[in-house]
């Protein structure tokens, strides 16, 4: 009687325990759980402890809740301007709606090959819309804000939110980067060629301008000069005729020493006179008598 109580006894506590082990489930920090129905959510547990479900008939799955990676695998794409670009992007996601992402893809690595197809598409369409020198360097982060933009649109309907997108490298063909390379050099040196041309230009304006303005300067003073020199050959005329109305002898005395010191001045040329030349009378006679 006793061993068949026993045997009872730890029957019914196997029993209780299985039941328990079946219903009690700890959901770790790092994920949400979601409680399934015959495969139907019941509900959700996005804060980790030690929770319940009904045993046999419900199961439970775990999303992780991190912010996870998305690593896509190089592609090419066509710029605007018909050429080809090899481009590597990654993006950083989120699982907001536990519920929402299971119902849509069921497990992560479904969700990231939707995602993956989606970004694909997407990075495909912005890059499309530029150049290639946009996509290089001149726009970059610009881009990569409106692929992130586009594809949290579309990951929003799986219950997830896009946290980044990045352009990891973007590189010509091999068989297209030297004729790109060429264009762009041959581009720059147009472009370097116009500015000094225009330079060039300039400079011959401010040249021409600075000349004009030398030749109308010069002009105006040799006009003011010629001035001064007309008012003071007028006064030494006025003193002259002056000088020679009082004393006319002193002022021919006086020119002569002027004469004198005029032909005589160090020079190359010889001059033959006779003594009793006029040119030379004052210095045959103080009073210029012969």
């Amino acid at each position: 009687m006793r061993q068949t109580t026993l045997a009872a006894f730890l029957g019914a506590f196997f029993i209780a325990l299985f039941v328990l082990l079946n219903s009690a489930f700890i959901v770790p920090e790092s994920k949400s759980a979601i409680v399934l129905r015959f495969g139907e959510p019941t509900g959700k547990h996005t804060t980790a402890g030690l929770k319940f479900k009904t045993p046999f008939i419900e199961n439970v799955e775990f999303i992780d809740k991190r912010n996870l990676e998305l690593d896509q695998d190089e592609i090419e794409i066509i710029a605007r301007n018909q050429e080809r670009l090899r481009v590597d992007a990654f993006a950083r996601y989120r699982i907001t709606d536990p519920v929402l992402f299971y119902q849509s893809v069921r497990t992560v690595a479904g969700g990231e090959q939707r995602l993956s197809t989606q970004m694909n598409q997407t990075v495909r369409r912005v890059l499309g819309e530029v150049s290639v020198d946009d996509i290089v360097s001149g726009r970059r982060t610009e881009l990569m804000l409106r692929i992130q933009e586009l594809l949290g649109v579309s990951a929003r309907q799986l219950g997830v939110e896009i946290i980044d997108v990045k352009i990891r490298r973007a590189d010509l063909p091999l068989q297209n980067s030297q004729a790109v390379f060429q264009r762009m050099i041959t581009e720059r040196n147009q472009l370097a060629q116009q500015i000094r041309a225009e330079g060039n230009e300039e400079s011959q304006k401010i040249t021409a301008q600075a000349d004009r303005e030398v030749i109308e300067i010069k002009a105006k003073a040799q006009e003011e000069a010629e001035k001064l020199r007309g008012q003071s050959d007028a006064e030494r005329n006025a003193v002259f005729a002056a000088a020679y109305g009082k004393d006319p002898e002193f002022f021919a005395f006086y020119r002569s020493l002027v004469a004198y010191e005029e032909a005589l001045r160090k020079g190359e040329s010889t001059i033959l006179l006779s003594p009793d030349s006029e040119f030379l009378r004052y210095l045959n006679n103080v009073r210029g008598r012969r």
